[in-house]
């Protein structure tokens, strides 16, 4: 990407395919913060590290599965300075499979949460995100 509107095109991109990538906003984190500063606009080493490191995970993608409704889903909720992360897994014959990948950045206000407070927060914007569904 060159200009932003390319960078903007590939924020959305990487945000619709959010569900399908694991900690998204960790590893997108200088792509993301790059479209928070337009008038700043430099692509960067860490934007093209960033860049090249999705094109190889998009070469294998982790296969999500569907839910089985008679086993139980398991959460992990993964708390950082800047992002919150989420996954739900079911576990098959001792082999825990990812059905949806949450991850998000944290505003300002909230990356001054306690600990404790991002975790509740992680818990909270997953049970929104997959009210949807269950």
């Amino acid at each position: 990407p060159q200009i932003v509107k390319e960078v903007q095109r590939l924020a959305g991109q990487l945000d619709s395919l959010s569900r399908f990538i694991p900690r998204l906003v960790e590893k997108a984190g200088p792509i993301f913060t790059l479209l928070r500063k337009p008038k700043d606009f430099q692509w960067t080493d860490q934007c093209e590290e960033a860049f090249r490191s999705f094109k190889n995970f998009l070469t294998t993608p982790p296969i999500l599965q569907r839910p089985d409704h008679k086993t139980d889903l398991l959460l992990y909720l993964a708390v950082a300075e800047s992002p919150i992360s989420a996954v739900i897994v079911q576990e098959h014959q001792k082999v825990q499979t990812p059905i949806y990948f949450i991850s998000r950045v944290l505003q300002d206000a909230e990356k001054r949460y306690q600990m404790i407070e991002k975790l509740a927060l992680a818990l909270v914007t997953t049970a929104r995100r997959l009210r949807p569904y269950f």
